[in-house]
Parts: C-alpha cells; structure tokens; sequence
C-alpha cells in the first residue's frame, strides 16, 4: 500500500506539472497575441532618431501612434504621422504584403520608418512661397508656428493625387522629405496606405 501511495503521489506531481506547464504555454501564447492585436489595431511606439522634426520632437523622444486612423485611412493635414518609407525614401522594393503586416503590428525592420507632418493630402494644391515665406495651401497662406520663413528653401508648385500624402519634416531647413523625392518616381507622393499612425498629440487629429 505504502508503494502504490507513492506511485499515485508521483503520477499526481507529473499530471500536474504537464498541466502546469501547458497553462504557461497558453498564457504566453495569449500574451504573445494580444500585443500583436494592439500594435496591428491600436498603437505602436517609436523612438526619434533624427532631428528632422524639431522643435516639435527632439532626438529621443519616445511617441505614440494610433493605429485606427490609419487603418481608416482618416489622415489630416496638420498630422504628424509615421509611416513606411519602402518605395519612397527607402530605395528598396515596394513592402510586400507579408511586410506590410510584419510592420503593422511591430515586426521588421526599424529603419524603415519615418516621421513627418502632413501638409497636403489627395486633391490640394500646394506652393512655396508667398511674399512671407508661407506655404500656399489650396492657393491660401499656411500658418505654421513650428516651421521657419521661409518655410521650405526650394521653390516648387504641386497637385497632390489621390489617395497620396505630402509631407515635410518641422525643422525645414534640415530635413529629407517630399521635396527630396521632386523628379523621382512617385513624385514625393506617399500612399495613404504606408502610414502606420498619426503620433498622439503634437497637433495630431488625434489628441
């Protein structure tokens, strides 16, 4: 009796580790999709790595987007927004759509990304500049308190597609953006459906 006490004793321990066990697989397994699901459907983090958007971010800054609007493609002019640059500002091969959604929930490469403000979106006409140093937004002066005068030291008159976005770093005179890509397949047009998010705050839509 004693012998067949322990055997049960031991069989008990072991049914009990396996499903000890098996309940830890699960939780991370869980753990494992629901961060997914957030970065994928509801936010992701960035860090700054450059100081093309100062004063408004700084080297460092650690941000926030919110994913729903870009899914919703609900992307305003004013927003500042991260997006991928594969195809645009990354002379690499349009994302494929595995990559596409190795991005949207937080996979791949870092590199690829790019944080702008919106200036003009599908249908606007825009021009630098007035007798001020202004943007012409839509043949109307654009106030920018974050940006210098002039606000863009290249001249240039665009019409933006559909469907498309122009965007331009804060700190003009030290920034790689659409006016970079003028002349250049694409035109400097970025595809509303590379934004990962537009940031939390910051004068975004999204506050």
């Amino acid at each position: 009796m004693p012998q067949n006490h322990e055997n049960a004793t031991f069989g008990s321990r072991f049914l009990y580790s396996g499903r000890f066990w098996k309940t830890i697989a699960v939780i991370v397994i869980l753990i494992i999709v629901i961060g997914g699901c957030v970065r994928g459907f509801i936010i992701q983090r960035f860090t700054i790595p450059s100081a093309s958007m100062q004063p408004t971010l700084h080297v460092g800054d650690e941000i926030t987007v919110w994913r729903p609007d870009a899914l919703s493609s609900d992307i305003q002019r004013g927003d500042v927004v991260v997006f991928d640059g594969r195809g645009s500002f990354v002379d690499d091969a349009l994302p494929t759509p595995l990559q596409k959604v190795g991005s949207w929930v937080g996979l791949g490469s870092r590199d690829v990304y790019y944080v702008k403000r919106v200036i003009a979106v599908g249908g606007d006409t825009l021009q630098c500049c007035d007798a001020q140093g202004r943007l012409l937004l839509n043949d109307e002066p654009l106030d920018e308190d974050y940006a210098p005068r002039p606000a863009s030291a290249a001249e240039f008159s665009i019409e933006v597609p559909a469907d498309t976005m122009w965007v331009m770093g804060d700190n003009r005179n030290n920034s790689a953006d659409s006016r970079a890509l003028m002349g250049r397949p694409g035109g400097g047009f970025i595809p509303l459906d590379r934004v990962i998010g537009p940031v939390i705050g910051h004068g975004s839509s999204v506050d």
